[in-house]
């Protein structure tokens, strides 16, 4: 009834080369499939992002990915008000400047009630973009990390085509004209998708 293991017809598969379950046939797929997705296999990534494509509905990086972005990191760890202005001045369509929302942040500063102020900025970003309320609301990521939060709305805009240092104006001109901004290229990149390949 079974074959004899000399059997010519009978094919046997080493253990080490099968994958995944075996299929009702009983007869293991002679084809070796790949082995399932292990964080130690491709620990390399989580050293480095790249800038996520933008997705509607979902935020380009974390809250606490700040050194992404190494250089909007620490001005905005230094003086916090140059980045919430960049940031209004994009959220607001250049209705309002950017040295105008960061003096009144910095003088909010001062009196405790800037969190309050930003977290507006936050909630109008998020509407424009239908970005989640993540991880928590957005008066408390504000009171809780006013720079965390101002870095990640600041590479969200970043992420999704704008240049934060040219302003509104600037970056309609440029899409006016076609012009795009070049792609972020992140040191080490190259050589880690050379591993992967």
């Amino acid at each position: 009834m079974y074959p004899a293991i000399h059997d010519p017809s009978h094919q046997s598969y080493p253990a080490d080369t099968h994958m995944g379950p075996i299929p009702a046939s009983g007869v293991p797929d002679p084809i070796p499939k790949q082995p399932p997705y292990s964080a130690v296999h491709h620990h390399h990534t989580y050293l480095t992002r790249a800038a996520s494509t933008p997705v509607t509905g979902q935020w380009t990086s974390g809250l606490c990915h700040c050194f992404d972005d190494p250089v909007n990191c620490g001005i905005t760890c230094v003086c916090p008000c140059i980045t919430f202005g960049q940031i209004t001045e994009i959220v607001n369509r250049g209705s309002k400047s950017c040295v105008s929302r960061g003096c009144l942040y910095g003088l909010l500063t001062v009196t405790g009630f800037a969190c309050f102020y930003s977290c507006f900025y936050r909630s109008k970003l998020r509407g424009q973009y239908d970005l989640p309320e993540e991880p928590c609301t957005d008066c408390l990521v504000h009171f809780c990390c006013p720079a965390c939060a101002l870095c990640q709305e600041y590479r969200e805009l970043k992420n999704r085509g704008f240049d934060m240092g040219i302003g509104w104006e600037a970056n309609m001109d440029r899409q006016k004209r076609g012009v795009t901004a070049a792609p972020i290229v992140i040191p080490g990149m190259a050589r880690t998708m050379e591993h992967d390949n």
